[in-house]
């Protein structure tokens, strides 16, 4: 499909290259979101989210015999092992919310993530903020009390779960900007991946031991391998996508393009589960939106004035 791709994108400048292919990425992610809230009446977030990792790894480990850098991952353990511990929680939690809530509902409450990530990168990377920014992240957290407003009163408390799987992907996402120095994209998912589905099966045994559901090994594993199979495909060839799209584009030009999620959302939902957003949804959605897209507009022009003045390297 990769070389197809790039029969299709011969003669695309290099940044129209990555617009084109991330918005694939984009568009397929929700894809293995929709087989997860099939698959959760079967089986547990945890679960899911292990095996979802073991065939991603699968499918990744050929590229990564390629890759030199993967090989060398000593000085980093620390923090892939990190990252590996907050995207498998960030993405329990996503599974675990969509038990209870539409896939697009779901995803819209997500979006908070780059706003939440902002708000790391100022505290704990020490990034420089302004007003704006700040403004920015209000502005969006109001747009997501909008969404979860009707979806408390119709679903309750979980519909917390998706906004706690944004934290803990913002973590995930804030620990991946310290190795991209060191290692290359694709490697860190690889690793982050492999450390994600150690942790999840351990957690599994602590949920085996205390009787968490949400955490318990289900043995009905085998009438769903072909679903399993395709989560995992999906989730290795999206992820190949993203890396490819980098090489041919600036992260801050393709960074909004993520937002193209709540289309493909938006129709497997109606599709596959007879759910469609409401009013106050796509309000606050829009709002979230657009909040977002301000700040990736802010940073792009930060960056552009730093690479004018010799500051910041392309």
């Amino acid at each position: 499909m990769l070389q197809r791709l790039r029969h299709h994108t011969h003669g695309l400048s290099p940044t129209e290259k990555g617009m084109g292919i991330i918005t694939l990425a984009m568009l397929l992610i929700p894809g293995m979101d929709a087989i997860a809230k099939l698959l959760a009446p079967a089986l547990s977030p945890a679960q899911i989210g292990c095996l979802r990792f073991a065939m991603q790894t699968l499918l990744l480990a050929g590229f990564m015999m390629r890759d030199r850098t993967g090989q060398a991952i000593r000085p980093v353990l620390g923090q892939l092992m990190l990252s590996g511990l907050w995207i498998a929680t960030a993405l329990t939690f996503l599974f675990w919310g969509l038990i209870y809530l539409p896939l697009a509902n779901n995803i819209a409450i997500f979006f908070v993530e780059p706003l939440i990530l902002m708000l790391m990168s100022a505290w704990f990377l020490g990034e420089k903020v302004s007003r704006h920014q700040y403004g920015a992240v209000f502005v969006g957290l109001l747009g997501a009390l909008i969404v979860i407003r009707p979806n408390w009163e119709a679903y309750g408390w979980v519909t917390v779960l998706p906004l706690l799987a944004a934290t803990f992907y913002a973590a995930h996402m804030a620990t991946l900007r310290h190795l991209s120095g060191h290692i290359s994209g694709l490697a860190s998912q690889f690793w982050s991946g492999v450390f994600a589905g150690l942790f999840l099966a351990l957690a599994m045994l602590v949920g085996g031991i205390t009787g968490f559901e949400q955490l318990e090994w289900r043995p009905n594993v085998a009438a769903h391998w072909q679903l399993l199979l395709l989560m995992g495909v999906l989730s290795a060839l999206a992820f190949g996508l993203i890396n490819a799209a980098f090489k041919h584009a600036p992260a801050s030009l393709l960074a909004p393009f993520q937002y193209l999620e709540i289309i493909s959302a938006t129709a497997l939902g109606y599709l596959l589960f007879g759910d469609y957003p409401d009013a106050l949804t796509w309000l606050g959605t829009a709002i979230i939106l657009g909040s977002g897209l301000y700040l990736f507009h802010r940073e792009r022009r930060t960056r552009q004035r730093l690479v004018e003045a010799g500051i910041e390297s392309r």
